[in-house]
C-alpha cells in the first residue's frame, strides 16, 4: 500500500508519474536518453545495467520491469535468466561485465568506483562515454528505485503485465506515459 494517497491504480513509478506529472517529463526524458538514445551500447545492454542495479537495490517493480524490457530486446540466443544467474560466467562481452561491475559499485556508493574498475573496463574496450553513461544509468536507477520503494508503490505479480509493457516500450519508448499522466491529472482537476 502506498505511503501517500496517489489517487490512481497504476503500479510502481507509473503511479508516481500519474500523481505528479510535472516530474514525469524530466524523469522520462532522462531514461529515454540513457536507455534508448544514440549510444555505442545496445539498448538491451543499457536496460541490463538498469535491471542489475534495480536488482541490487531489491526494487521489485523496477527489476521486473527492466528485466522484461531487457528480455524483449535481447539478441536471439541470449537468455536473461542465464545472464542474471551469474554475470561472471554469463555469455556476454567482457566489456559489458566490466561495465556491470562499475554499475554495481555505483549502487553501493559512487566512491566505490575505482580507477581499477575504470581501467579494467577501458582495457576491454569501453569508451569514456560508455563508462559515463553506465555510471549515470546506475546513479539514476538508484534514484528511481528509491523513489518507487520510498513511497511504497505496488508491483504486479503477473508476468504478462511486464511483457505487455515491454512490447509497448520497444515500440514507443518511455515518453508516452508522460501524456497519460497529464491526461489523468487533467481528469482529476477538471
Amino acid at each position: 500500500m502506498p505511503h501517500i494517497a496517489l489517487d490512481n491504480d497504476q503500479p510502481g513509478i507509473r503511479s508516481l508519474f500519474f500523481f505528479r506529472p510535472e516530474t514525469a517529463g524530466p524523469l522520462c526524458e532522462l531514461v529515454e536518453v540513457l536507455l534508448r538514445g544514440p549510444s555505442s551500447l545496445e539498448r538491451w545492454e543499457r536496460e541490463l545495467i538498469a535491471t542489475h542495479v534495480s536488482g541490487l537495490n531489491e526494487c521489485k517493480y523496477c527489476t521486473t520491469t527492466h528485466a522484461a524490457y531487457t528480455a524483449a530486446q535481447l539478441p536471439e540466443g541470449l537468455e536473461l535468466e542465464v545472464i542474471r544467474a551469474d554475470i561472471e560466467i554469463a555469455p556476454i562481452s567482457d566489456k559489458l561485465k566490466a561495465l556491470l561491475a562499475i554499475a554495481g559499485a555505483v549502487q553501493h556508493s559512487g566512491k566505490d568506483v575505482t580507477e581499477e574498475l575504470v581501467d579494467a573496463a577501458r582495457k576491454l574496450g569501453a569508451t569514456d562515454l560508455e563508462i559515463h553513461d553506465t555510471v549515470l544509468i546506475a546513479a539514476a536507477f538508484c534514484m528511481y528505485n528509491r523513489y518507487v520503494d520510498g513511497l511504497g508503490t505496488w508491483a504486479p505479480d503477473d508476468p504478462d503485465n511486464y511483457a505487455e509493457r515491454a512490447r509497448a516500450l520497444v515500440a514507443h519508448g518511455y515518453m508516452p506515459v508522460v501524456d497519460l499522466a497529464r491526461v489523468h491529472q487533467e481528469s482529476r482537476v477538471g
